[in-house]
């Protein structure tokens, strides 16, 4: 995988945003492989509202969001009701975030999110441009990136190294138990991971993850059992081999 980025082509463009949104999605489209099964990604012909990429073999959708900066918890994206409408949709695309070097042009990171660890729960709309601004009314968001599990965010390059193939596509392939359930029940799913996630610990406690619980009502404000909604996402995510009951109340992480 060449990690060098060809600034020739950017000639041409006056706003570097033009130019490196070129330039990075060529590199994506002779370097990027697809995850799910390994064949090379190809660029759509004409523009999509959310694709940038798909694969010939599984036809797997796939959006660049290419970034000068190290990638942090939160993307700033396109339209909100588009990429709302679309994460609800059943051919959703997977996200890949780019981190380019602006001094050598070459790229430092890049982070594969699949579509089904996206929810409208993790879209945050930002408020609507003034009457002044140019396109007023326009309503766009920000793809929360940090509220991710860590297992959904599956590193393909990190720091100018790449991770081998296989281990990739094995990576995902460990987090496909996600896509089992419906867009309005993925949410409690991706929380419960996440907070097991956040104690950094292969085995932890039922009360530990009752820790979460002012967390979680926050995040579910018309839930009024939170405890009983934690002890039955556990439930869940120990028969989809996410986590194993060792004994009452203490659990093993799997993945």
């Amino acid at each position: 995988m060449d990690l060098h980025l060809d600034s020739h082509l950017g000639d041409g463009y006056k706003s570097n945003s033009q130019k490196m949104r070129v330039i990075t999605e060529a590199w994506a489209g002779d370097n990027v492989f697809c995850p799910y099964c390994g064949s090379s990604v190809s660029h759509f012909e004409n523009n999509r509202p959310v694709a940038d990429f798909y694969c010939h073999e599984c036809a797997e959708e796939y959006e660049l969001k290419s970034l000068g900066r190290v990638i942090g918890d939160k993307i700033n994206d396109g339209a909100y009701e588009t990429l709302i409408k679309r994460i609800k949709s059943s051919n959703n695309p997977n996200f890949l975030f780019l981190h380019y070097d602006k001094d050598s042009l070459k790229v430092k990171d890049l982070i594969v999110v699949p579509k089904y660890f996206f929810s409208p729960s993790i879209v945050e709309k930002r408020n609507p441009l003034s009457q002044e601004a140019r396109r007023a009314g326009y309503v766009g968001c920000l793809i929360l990136l940090g509220q991710i599990p860590s297992d959904g965010r599956i590193e393909v390059i990190r720091d100018g190294i790449p991770y081998p193939k296989r281990d990739v596509i094995e990576k995902l392939y460990r987090t496909k138990f996600v896509r089992d359930f419906d867009v309005e029940s993925r949410g409690w799913v991706l929380d419960i991971m996440n907070c097991i996630n956040r104690l950094e610990k292969k085995r932890f406690t039922l009360s530990e993850i009752y820790g979460f619980e002012s967390f979680l009502a926050d995040k579910h404000p018309t839930n009024n059992n939170i405890r009983a909604k934690i002890r039955q996402q556990l439930q869940v995510l120990r028969d989809k081999g996410f986590i194993a009951f060792e004994q009452r109340g203490i659990y093993k992480k799997l993945m």
